[in-house]
């Protein structure tokens, strides 16, 4: 045991750092790992000092360790002045668990296969106007996709009008870049003229969820209803202003990251034409497996989250050190899947190696962990299973020989630094309850599209 110093790591500045951090997050890690082994330290402006743990024993250890000990809301601390100080990413103690226990009956596996016909008619109906030999970006797709399927599925909204609002709004509200990111950083930075567009951005968007929330109170059908809105208010121990947070919440950790993880499957399926091929069987015979493999396989070799993060409340023994109060230690969710001894071969992509058993929780981590993991987590497996079979079924996808799309850093995910450029070769309007993988011919687009 180590009593005083913290693990070795780079001696660049702070500032320095944090600067690769923003611009290489994988590869900057991925040389620190290589250089330090599987615990080094950062010091990162804004961030302070950050332990990062890429061994699953450690990882395991932090994943159970005592919640008022590791303060995962309180690493996520800056992301309050978008979500809101009542957001479940947010808090910590009695306070999150009494707030997860709410939020978990929308997310139950019977709750989640209940939207499974609503999603999948969402991707078809966006699919229909994809081009067609012509390659394009298909992750603005993705999230037109992921964004109706929050705004029917958590929001629950009908109106036509809001609806048409939500979809405007949102869109550029969760396109948060660096500048954006200092707004939500230092929320007083919006009073400021540079910055005011997006206060103007937010206050449209809280109008708009404060009246989905007023109009599903005021619901004679409350108890009917099924999306997560509705679930929630049914709990009776939300006020607007929590439930509000909440739905921010689901819109940011649900939307952009399940658009991006679809995106990435696009991007990696194409490139290897033998997987393409077999994914497109399955979607257009029901193999189930074999697509949730593919998802799994996604998430491991493109996580959209490289890593998450807990700050330390009092000195603890982590990863063979003792580190200080105030140390946010971060388990390295992508050196952990991009790790040979966990995965032979791990910049193969290979759907086959997720078949025949379910990966440990410190050895597959998309979803980070613990009393932390994603709420969302079974909902964004099933959308993406969904979206994709749709996809699969209906659009016949060229292979390609291009280079592989690197990850560029957007906030706090890592999307295709393209936007996952892909081409169709024929889209087919199939009926929505037809057999799998069957069309009239006349129901098939072929060549370019119409305006194209």
């Amino acid at each position: 045991m180590t009593e005083t110093a913290l693990p070795p790591g780079p001696p660049l500045p702070p500032g320095i750092q944090a600067g690769l951090l923003m611009k290489f997050w994988p590869r900057f890690l991925s040389t620190c790992r290589h250089r330090y082994g599987d615990v080094f330290t950062l010091r990162v402006a804004s961030l302070g000092t950050v332990v990062y743990l890429a061994h699953p024993a450690d990882i395991k250890a932090v994943f159970g360790g005592d919640p008022a000990v590791f303060h995962a809301g309180e690493a996520n601390s800056m992301l309050a002045g978008l979500l809101g100080s009542s957001s479940v990413l947010v808090i910590d103690g009695d306070e999150h668990r009494n707030r997860r226990r709410l939020m978990l009956a929308p997310f139950r596996r019977e709750a989640v296969a209940d939207q499974t016909a609503l999603i999948a008619g969402i991707a078809a109906d966006n699919i229909g106007g994809w081009p067609v030999d012509r390659t394009f970006a298909v992750a603005p797709r993705m999230s037109e996709i992921t964004l109706e399927v929050i705004l029917r599925t958590v929001i629950g909204a009908t109106d036509a009008g809001r609806l048409a609002e939500l979809r405007a709004v949102m869109p550029k509200l969760l396109s948060v870049g660096v500048w954006e990111s200092l707004a939500i950083n230092t929320p007083g930075l919006q009073r400021l003229a540079p910055w005011r567009p997006f206060r103007e951005r937010l206050r449209a968007a809280d109008r708009l969820l404060y009246a989905e929330i007023a109009e599903r109170r005021a619901d004679p059908h409350l108890a009917e209803r099924t999306d997560a809105l509705a679930m929630m208010i049914r709990t009776g121990d939300m006020t607007d202003t929590v439930l509000r947070d909440q739905l921010m919440t689901l819109l940011v950790a649900g939307h952009d990251t399940t658009a991006t993880a679809l995106s990435w499957a696009l991007e990696r399926l194409t490139r290897h034409p033998a997987v393409l091929q077999q994914a497109v069987r399955a979607a257009r015979t029901g193999d189930d497996e074999y697509l949730d493999a593919v998802c799994k396989e996604v998430l491991r070799i493109r996580p959209v989250v490289f890593d998450v993060g807990r700050i330390l409340t009092e000195p603890t023994e982590v990863a063979g050190y003792r580190l200080p109060a105030g140390v946010m230690v971060a388990p390295g969710i992508g050196l952990v899947h991009r790790d040979a001894r966990q995965y032979p071969d791990p910049d193969r992509f290979d759907p086959a190696r997720m078949l025949g058993g379910t990966p440990g929780p410190t050895t597959w981590l998309p979803f980070g962990g613990g009393n932390r993991r994603c709420l969302g987590a079974n909902f964004a497996l099933v959308e993406m299973a969904v979206v994709l079979r749709e996809v699969l079924r209906r659009v016949d996808l060229a292979p390609t020989r291009a280079a592989a799309e690197r990850p560029r850093v957007k906030g706090v995910i890592l999307i295709p630094h393209r936007g996952a450029r892909i081409r169709a070769r024929a889209v087919h309007a199939a009926p929505r309850m037809s057999c799998p993988g069957q069309a009239d011919p006349a129901d098939v687009r072929t060549g370019p599209s119409p305006g194209t």
